[in-house]
């Protein structure tokens, strides 16, 4: 076999990236979730795990707190989250996520899981634990997880 070039295994990562989101971003549209993007998962679980604001939430997913707000703008509107008042200070709004952005997200994490399943039983669970494995050694200084947002 022919060994690939840096810029072949850049489009393999991104298109095996991209094949799992679109099999979920169908299976979401069909279930009433239509227009969601991976980064409003990822969003909605930082903002389960305490990243209330857009300064927090930017943070959490290494963004500028004007794409944090712009996220959460979206999320809002899709009634993903809501934002009320900080008890401690009128001037500031806490974001919360809503029942839908619970929903979205259990449904989400099932959804992830079942391609992954697919994926195993495709090239065989051994083979897609050892390439998990060997993505995570290579993307060490830039692993980003959902537990990760938990921090």
């Amino acid at each position: 076999m022919a060994q690939s070039s840096g810029a072949e295994l850049a489009l393999l990562l991104l298109g095996g990236f991209h094949s799992m989101v679109d099999d979920v971003n169908v299976e979401l549209a069909k279930r009433g979730h239509k227009g969601v993007r991976p980064v409003h998962e990822f969003a909605l679980r930082a903002v389960a795990a305490g990243a209330d604001t857009a300064s927090e939430l930017g943070r959490r997913l290494s963004v500028t707190k004007q794409a944090a707000a712009q996220t959460i703008a979206v999320l809002e509107e899709f009634g993903y989250v809501d934002r009320e008042p900080d008890p401690s200070d009128g001037r500031r709004k806490r974001v919360r996520v809503t029942p839908r952005g619970h929903e979205l997200m259990a449904i989400g994490g099932a959804l992830f899981d079942d391609v992954r399943s697919r994926w195993a039983a495709r090239i065989g669970p051994e083979q897609l634990e050892t390439l998990e494995a060997h993505l995570a050694e290579l993307t060490e200084r830039r692993s980003f997880t959902a537990e990760d947002l938990q921090d």
